[in-house]
């Protein structure tokens, strides 16, 4: 199964409690796996660090409240996954019903969640155990990592060709 090798199940120490909570949010590569342990409100997770969806960094992602789930927004599609079990939710409206009323619903879970405990103020996050593809392994894969990497270069391009024209348009006033 392309990018999702069977987790050893083992305690990866990923730093200090309080360096955690500090840091907010912090980036881990646990087994080949890149791992986002992100401090709120009181709780670490830990989850896939890029967006089941394209590939986004999460790191940088938004956390809220959606339909009583705390919820990291992915920065790149918005998509919003649920810390605590990788699930994305949706806010919809169904056209028959009269009037059309929007309420949350969910697509399932998408990203793939690992465990966090703390001993002695020592932080360990255990990798996911599930063996069912989650849409999130495909960007811990080899090609995931190549669609991220052409992404990334197709984005620096284009950000580059508009500071550009920026600066070709602010020389030309």
């Amino acid at each position: 199964m392309e990018g999702k090798e069977q987790s050893t199940g083992r305690l990866h120490f990923v730093g200090k409690k309080d360096e955690l909570i500090a840091a907010k949010r912090s980036f881990r590569t646990l087994e080949g796996r890149d791992i986002l342990i992100v401090y709120h409100q009181g709780i670490l997770y830990a989850l896939d660090s890029y967006c089941y969806h394209a590939g986004g960094e999460l790191q940088t992602g938004d956390i809220e409240e959606f339909d009583g789930k705390l919820c990291i927004v992915c920065p790149k599609h918005k998509y919003k996954i649920s810390l605590a079990k990788g699930e994305c939710l949706y806010k919809a409206a169904d056209p028959s019903e009269k009037p059309p009323v929007p309420r949350w619903y969910s697509k399932g879970v998408k990203q793939r969640t690992h465990g966090v405990t703390e001993t002695n103020g020592d932080v360990y996050v255990t990798l996911s155990l599930e063996t069912k593809w989650i849409e999130s392994d495909f960007y811990q894969g080899e090609k995931g990592k190549l669609e991220r990497a052409k992404t990334e270069k197709a984005e620096k391009a284009e950000k580059a060709e508009k500071a550009e024209k920026a600066d070709k348009a602010a020389s030309s006033e």
